[in-house]
Order: structure tokens, then C-alpha cells, then sequence
């Protein structure tokens, strides 16, 4: 049986995977880099080959692109901690078989494997090619990064989906960013350098919606004084996004099956017929099914449409992801309205955490920035929070509190730490009661992030508290960097660095 190869410069990492492919009877060999796996490769032979991302020297994706030049029927297994959309679609674009979220389960990683080896003697047929001409992912961080497995296997579909022309149906509750998701299908797949054109059904009126999607001519209807094209037309040769599909007129809608099946249509009031050459992605947040019931939406366009499905979770089943996106939003807010980036403290950012966002991803966009325009200072706290956010971290705390009374009457021993005792313990961070108490709060901290498997965790961590030391420094000496680099114990240049490197004006 030929053998498993892995490479990561994390040891820990190589003897886990060995350790458990052992177990299963795979032969493993093991490689702490790309360039030493690469010595070797011409006079060995291998099964699949699992390797990590980011490593010194040679990077995975770049390993990979140099073994499918080699062995283009080699199943290849990504492994990543940071688990964004950029990085994930590059590595099914190169000829990635599937990838693996650090830190993984030990069981599903060995069942992945299993299956990539299977699968080795049909992937020339399976795999992705490299898109030609392809627009490559946008520089920086964005909304498209997540922790949550739900999202995850979003970014598997879109990597697997952006090479492809097929109809995709995106649903998820208002809010949670599916025209992020038609954009990420359209900016890495082969129409990149084409129009990408997006309009809402349920925010145009009805008779004009007609007009809006396949264009009119001049003196087709009262105020129709020139030629105009439609959102057809303007998205020829790339992606046309249609959002709330749900909510077109039933009669509409039978000329958008036929545009869908023929490719062609009539401007309102033409008899020139126009040929275009694109591919649909439409979103709802309503149970089409249940239209179609009812006789709301037609049954056959439904069909059409639902080729390919892709749901979006709402933001309260990935809150892992709340930290990142709410300091992204902070960072956006701050650069639009040209003020300093405002910083959470735990007990903030715990309750940001604690509130289940009807609105989703745009409500905590919203939050973030009432923030930004409201507090008074960097140091975002929990009492500066909006209303509506700060009550239902109240309510919280106190159905918490209710539940540990009726534990104890009850005559359990275990006290649960309730939201209000990690307000008081947060406030100890300014003004500390006991010199232990919070570092009792930075291990519940740096646990529950260890339980929610959130990546980078010593390096948020670290920022936050450097954060917390630098404004109350610079607080306590009322913006006077020398004095506050002299208490602090650092230079001066240290900490203007430090300050630019964080935002803090």
C-alpha cells in the first residue's frame, strides 16, 4: 500500500495525523517542509498527500501547484487554520481534493484521507483546473472569513461551484450576506473580468420590473422617451444576481423560465430578439417550496433555478465568527467617518456575543458603527454599548443568575459564572480589587475561545491586551506619549508604533 505523506512544520500536527492513520493501517512518511518533501518525490510514490498552508519556505498552495504539474492525479488535502474564503477557492482552483480547518477532528481527517485515496485513480476527471485568466482574490481581510463550520462548507461550495456555470440558489434569513456570497462566485470564477450586475425584485415596483430586467425601447410605455438596455444586457458575458427572486410577479416570472431556457429575450416594446450569454445566482429568504404550494411561484422556473442550493446560517449559529467580523466593522466605520478605531473590552464584546441579531451580519455592521460614531473614547465598555444590546445581555445575566439560585437551593455545589460576574471582573482590569482577578477572567477568556475553536487565539489576545494597557496609559497620563512610555516601561518609539499598529490616536 503506498503511503500517506504529510507535511506541516507543526510536529505536533505530523505525529497526530501519523498516530492516527497507524491505527487504521495507512502507512504514513512525514516531512517538516515542502522543499524536503520535493527532494525526495521523484524516486518515491504516494497515495495522497496532506499538507499545511502556510509554512517557512515554500507555502501548500504553492506545493501544490508544483505536484499537480508532476502527478496531476494525486489527491491533495489542504490543511488551514485560517479558514477564509480567498484562500480556500485558490486551493480547489490549483487541484486541491478537499481541505481540512484546523484543528480538526481526528476521526473525520482520517475518513477524508481514506476517501482521497479511493478516489486517486478518477481525479484527473474529478479535480478542478486552474481558471486562465481568472481575477485573483482581493487583497486584505474581509467578510468572507469564518470559523463555524456551517461556513466552511460554504467556502467549499463556492470553491468547488466557481469554475462552473451552473444555477445556484442562495437562501439564508435577511442579513446574512448572500450577495457577498453571488460576488464571491462571480469574482473567482471564469467571468471575473465581466459585469457583475445585482438587483432587488422586492425593491422596484412592479411594472417597472419587467422594464428593469430586459430593457425597453424608445416610446414602449409613457415616459419611455430613449432605447434603453436592461440588467440582461448589462450583465452579458457575467453574472446577474437576482435577490428576493421570491417576490416576483407570478407573471413575470414566466418570462424569466423562458429567458432561462432559451437564452434570449425581448426589450418591452421590441421585436428585435437579443441573445445574451449569462449566468444566473438568485437569493431568497423565503421557503420557495411553500410558494410554489401555493400557487405564488411557478414550479418549473423553481426547478430551474434550484440547480445548485447554497444556505446561509444566520448570524446567531456562527457567533464564533462575532469577534472578527465586529472588528472588521469597527475598522471599516473608522475609515469612513476618518476618526480612531474603537476597541471592545471582554465584557463589550461578551455581550455583542450574547445578543441573537435578528438582523445578522448587517445588524452587527450597524452596531459597530452607532459604536464608532457614539463612544466617547477608543475604549469601546459595556455600558457604552447600544440599548438594545446592553437589555439583552441584562436579561441574560439575569436568567443566569436566576438559574445558579435555583442550583444552590437545589443543593448543587457548582456556582456557574453568570454575565454580571464578568462585568465586575472586566472592571477589575482599571481598577483591581485583587491582584488575581483578571487573570481568573483572561483563562475563562482564552477557554472559551480554546472551546469555540477560534483560531489565532494568543494573538487576538494579545492585541486586546495591549489595547486595554496602552489606552489606560495613555489615559492616565491625559495623551502624553512620553510619560506614558515611561510608566509603561517602554520607549517612546515603541509605543507610537505600537499605537499605529493598533489605531489608537
Amino acid at each position: 500500500m503506498k503511503p500517506v505523506w504529510i507535511v506541516d512544520d507543526d510536529q505536533s500536527i505530523r505525529w497526530v495525523l501519523e498516530k492516527a492513520l497507524a491505527r487504521a493501517d495507512i502507512p504514513t512518511r512525514s516531512f517538516a517542509s515542502a522543499q524536503d518533501m520535493l527532494d525526495v518525490l521523484p524516486d518515491s510514490q504516494l497515495s495522497v498527500l496532506v499538507t499545511d498552508i502556510r509554512m517557512p519556505g515554500k507555502d501548500g498552495l504553492t506545493l501544490l501547484q508544483e505536484i499537480k504539474l508532476s502527478h496531476p492525479n494525486l489527491p491533495v488535502i489542504i490543511m488551514t487554520a485560517f479558514t477564509d474564503l480567498n484562500s480556500t477557492v485558490a486551493a480547489f482552483q490549483k487541484g486541491a481534493f478537499d481541505y481540512l480547518a484546523k484543528p480538526f477532528d481526528i476521526n473525520t481527517a482520517v475518513a477524508l484521507i481514506q476517501r482521497a485515496s479511493r478516489a486517486g485513480t478518477v481525479l484527473a476527471e474529478t479535480v478542478m483546473p486552474e481558471v486562465s485568466g481568472a481575477a485573483g482574490p482581493p487583497p486584505g481581510r474581509d467578510m468572507m472569513t469564518s470559523s463555524s463550520a456551517a461556513m466552511q462548507e460554504v467556502f467549499r461550495a463556492i470553491g468547488r461551484l466557481a469554475i462552473s456555470a451552473a444555477t445556484v440558489l442562495i437562501t439564508g434569513e435577511s442579513g446574512t450576506g448572500k450577495e457577498l456570497v453571488a460576488r464571491a462566485l462571480h469574482t473567482h470564477s471564469p467571468r471575473a473580468s465581466a459585469p457583475f450586475v445585482a438587483l432587488n425584485a422586492a425593491a422596484i415596483p412592479r411594472d417597472l420590473l419587467e422594464a428593469e430586467l430586459f430593457g425597453h425601447e424608445r416610446g414602449a410605455f409613457t415616459g419611455a422617451t430613449q432605447t434603453r438596455r436592461g440588467r440582461f444586457e448589462e450583465a452579458n458575458g457575467g453574472t446577474l444576481f437576482l435577490d428576493e427572486i421570491g417576490d416576483m410577479p407570478i407573471e413575470l416570472q414566466t418570462r424569466l423560465l423562458r429567458v432561462l431556457a432559451e437564452g434570449s429575450f425581448y426589450r418591452v416594446g421590441g421585436s428585435q430578439v437579443i441573445s445574451v450569454d449569462v449566468r444566473i445566482v438568485t437569493a431568497t429568504h423565503q421557503p420557495l417550496e411553500q410558494l410554489v404550494e401555493q400557487g405564488l411561484f411557478r414550479k418549473d422556473l423553481y426547478h430551474r433555478l434550484n440547480v445548485i442550493r447554497l444556505r446561509l446560517p444566520p448570524l446567531h449559529e456562527r457567533k464564533e465568527d462575532i469577534p472578527a467580523l465586529a472588528e472588521l466593522f469597527l475598522q471599516n466605520s473608522a475609515r469612513s467617518l476618518g476618526v480612531g478605531v474603537r476597541h471592545l473590552t471582554p465584557a463589550a464584546m461578551r455581550a455583542l456575543m450574547a445578543f441573537d441579531y435578528p438582523g445578522n451580519i448587517r445588524q452587527l455592521e450597524n452596531f459597530c458603527h452607532w459604536l464608532t460614531v457614539m463612544s466617547s473614547g477608543q475604549l469601546v465598555d459595556y455600558k457604552d454599548l447600544p440599548p438594545e444590546v446592553a437589555e439583552a445581555a441584562g436579561r441574560s445575566a439575569a436568567q443566569g443568575e436566576q438559574v445558579t439560585t435555583t442550583r444552590a437551593g437545589a443543593g448543587d455545589t457548582h456556582r456557574s459564572a453568570t454575565f454580571g460576574e464578568h462585568e465586575r471582573a472586566v472592571n477589575a482590569i482599571v481598577s483591581p480589587k485583587s491582584p488575581e482577578s483578571w487573570l481568573s477572567l483572561l483563562a475563562d477568556e482564552a477557554g472559551a475561545r480554546l472551546g469555540r475553536n477560534e483560531p489565532a487565539v494568543m494573538a487576538t489576545l494579545q492585541r486586546q491586551f495591549e489595547v486595554v494597557l496602552l489606552t489606560a496609559a495613555l489615559a492616565h497620563s491625559h495623551g502624553r506619549r512620553a510619560e506614558a512610555a515611561q510608566r509603561l516601561g517602554v520607549g517612546r518609539n515603541t509605543l507610537t508604533r505600537k499605537c499605529q499598529e493598533l489605531g489608537i490616536g
